[in-house]
């Protein structure tokens, strides 16, 4: 069964925004990532999220752990914050020239609850490896990224030259003709959404879907790849959000809160 599947291309993945996906959407995109209540109120008016809402909202999501206040001010909670360093690092991966060698993961661990091995699962997924067979996890060694220091307590990692292929090697590992009409769905219903609540929601589902691009070399994906198109338009509507919305200079945009 394959493993390494993105969303269907008839699913976007696109669904009404409740208050605190607003919040987060947010609060995510802006650095630091805290704003004044004031600021919220009017910021996630477009949205169709009002006053006493968004209040009920702020309240729940301190409760959680989502948000830390301080006065009438509201921010990321440390958990947050990482999250959003994250994304912020897989919005923008930094890539270098690949000259044919592949990384490698091998989980060596044993013993681990279904727990940790989703855990450890989607952290490798979040590396952008892709997983040949069960605990064989590899990509082009294109990205300029080092891997976790704790993955060395439950696994080893190489640099590998598979024999064979590289088209091939990628086929297997990536649906690559799906995730490419899952994006061009998404650029169309970011075009034609036109209420600001669609936009957000639609341009909040291309986040996720950046996410999980494998980044891979130019001369292994397919022609007409979407990829950068997709970063492009994201990209535009984080000056479009801004602009209208009269934001700080340091909005980002939307970003994926789970």
């Amino acid at each position: 069964m394959r493993m390494n599947v993105p969303v269907e291309p008839d699913r976007t993945g696109l669904r009404p925004l409740s208050a605190r996906s607003v919040v987060l959407s947010l609060l995510l995109g802006v650095h630091p990532p805290e704003l004044p209540v004031r600021d919220l109120v009017r910021l996630v008016e477009p949205f169709g999220v009002g006053g006493s809402t968004l209040r009920a909202a702020l309240s729940r999501m301190t409760a959680a752990g989502d948000l830390r206040r301080t006065d009438a001010v509201y921010g990321l909670s440390d958990r947050l914050l990482a999250r959003q360093l994250r994304q912020d690092e897989a919005l923008r991966p930094r890539t270098r020239a690949w000259d044919g060698d592949w990384d490698m993961v091998v989980i060596t661990a044993t013993g681990r609850g279904p727990a940790e091995r989703a855990e450890l699962r989607a952290r490798l997924t979040a590396l952008r490896l892709a997983e040949l067979r069960e605990g064989v996890w590899l990509r082009p060694a294109n990205l300029v990224r080092p891997l976790p220091s704790g993955l060395a307590r439950v696994a080893l990692s190489y640099t590998a030259r598979p024999d064979g292929s590289a088209h091939e090697q990628v086929a297997r590992l990536w649906p690559l003709d799906a995730w490419a009409a899952t994006a061009r769905a998404l650029l169309a219903e970011a075009e034609g959404a036109d209420r600001p609540a669609a936009r957000l929601a639609a341009f909040a589902a291309v986040v996720r879907h950046l996410l999980t691009d494998p980044v891979l070399p130019s001369g292994l994906l397919p022609a007409g790849w979407p990829g950068e198109e997709l970063r492009t338009a994201y990209a535009g509507y984080q000056r479009e959000l801004a602009a209208s919305l009269g934001a700080r200079g340091d909005f980002g945009g939307p970003r994926s809160h789970g």
